[in-house]
């Protein structure tokens, strides 16, 4: 059977989820976990759809794509299909050519699992390595320590405060109040919790969202953010560990999260929140 190219709409976002959940694993990040279609559903469930592309092979979905911005595609496989040739194939076909309503002409970018064949074909047709990122995992069969500070479950009484800790934690963040009741709607946030760090005066300091794959599957931390007059104190790590503690509440087996390796700041935060730093990964990018 042929490589099919697909576009779920709304209706078949609840499989792309589900196969998403059923691919991570302990060994490594799988790229796209769950919580990453989770963080984008703040535009809307019809917006996420839009965004999310699959590849099928007699109706078993082998690759599930999702244009996180016009020219990036973040995409994984599934762990069986890592190296099969004519997916392979048929993916740098489909990112090439803009006619396969994937990526436009111009500069573009795909983000895939590193030692998967698509790389190496990728590689050969010309696109480039891009700026290194850092993976880091925190195991969480151990106990979690106390994060040291308030820790609150955020409802939808306190999404506002969500938001504004968010919007004061990443300049140029257009994050609202409808976008957070959007978020909380989709179906990966059945298994998620937002959480906001309180400083001794009451003031909201620092904010996380973790998103849970289910029993014994890694958990994802996405985003976290301090708010920007709070910085340097110590929040970044104890809101860390408070989310290690939700998602292990949660049943994951460990956290991932993943930065870019210029961000110094935010891997030395991880690391002394109990992460362990994982090997380098890079998205590829044609140039225009």
């Amino acid at each position: 059977m042929a490589i099919a190219l697909g576009k779920p709409g709304v209706d078949g976002l609840s499989e792309a989820v589900s196969v998403l959940r059923e691919w991570q694993n302990d060994g490594e990040p799988r790229q796209l976990h769950p919580g990453d279609l989770g963080w984008f559903w703040r535009s809307g469930a019809e917006a996420t759809a839009a965004a999310v592309r699959t590849w099928s092979r007699d109706g078993r979905i082998l690759a599930v794509g999702l244009l996180d911005g016009p020219g990036l595609l973040r995409l994984t496989i599934a762990p069986d299909a890592q190296r099969d040739e004519e997916l392979a194939e048929q993916l740098v076909e489909d990112v090439t050519e803009p006619g396969r309503g994937v990526l436009p002409a111009g500069k573009v970018a795909v983000e895939a699992p590193m030692g998967a064949w698509v790389q190496d074909l990728l590689s050969a047709a010309g696109w480039n390595a891009d700026e290194p990122w850092t993976p880091l995992r925190r195991d969480l069969t151990e106990p979690v320590e106390d994060p040291g500070v308030r820790i609150e479950v955020v409802g939808p009484e306190q999404a506002r405060v969500f938001v504004a800790v968010h919007r004061a934690a990443f300049d140029g963040s257009r994050f609202t109040d409808e976008g957070w009741h959007a978020m909380a709607a989709g179906l990966p946030y059945a298994d998620a919790r937002c959480l906001v760090a309180y400083d001794e005066q009451g003031n909201a300091v620092a904010a996380v969202t973790v998103w849970s794959a289910g029993p014994d599957r890694p958990g994802l931390l996405e985003p976290m953010g301090v708010h920007r007059e709070h910085r340097r104190r110590g929040y970044g790590n104890a809101i860390t560990v408070a989310a290690a503690a939700a998602l292990q509440q949660l049943g994951s087996s460990c956290a991932f999260v993943c930065t870019p390796s210029s961000n110094v700041g935010a891997v030395a935060t991880y690391t002394s929140a109990g992460f362990q730093q994982l090997p380098e990964v890079r998205d590829q990018y044609r140039d225009a």
